[in-house]
């Protein structure tokens, strides 16, 4: 007899397995429509998986288990690949997101710092009309 614990895992497992296979890292080739160029998307994935239980003591028989599993799975773009004739291109993606988002990031404290300095020579300049 199998613990519930092992069908909750296997459920779990094969709807990564459904989500995530070769293709995704790899797609579908791209033509155009002279079949000159072909495009190759490639990805990057990422997954977590995490799961838990515990089999509940009681004053009846029976198994009284309770567990949860959970996954996260990420799929991000990297590069292409670009077929022509004889020739084969990589095309990356560069990651300027996260540049991006450190400069927002930045915007705050150095607003605070620049209305410091406001507030600082006005203060400076009342001081000096006194």
């Amino acid at each position: 007899m199998s613990h519930p614990i092992e069908s909750m895992l296997g459920v779990s497992m094969e709807k990564i397995r459904e989500m995530v296979d070769v293709n995704t890292i790899i797609g579908s080739p791209m033509s155009t429509p002279d079949g000159e160029i072909t495009i190759i998307p490639v990805s990057k994935v990422s997954f977590g998986f995490g799961s838990g239980g515990s089999d509940i003591p009681t004053k009846k028989d029976g198994q009284n288990f309770g567990g949860a599993a959970g996954a996260g799975v990420t799929i991000s773009p990297l590069a292409f690949l670009i077929v022509k004739k004889d020739d084969v291109e990589l095309l990356q993606i560069s990651d300027e997101s996260g540049k991006l988002s450190k400069i927002l990031e930045s915007i705050p404290g150095a607003m605070n710092k620049v209305l410091d300095m406001f507030k600082k020579k006005k203060k400076e300049k009342d001081s000096n009309k006194e």
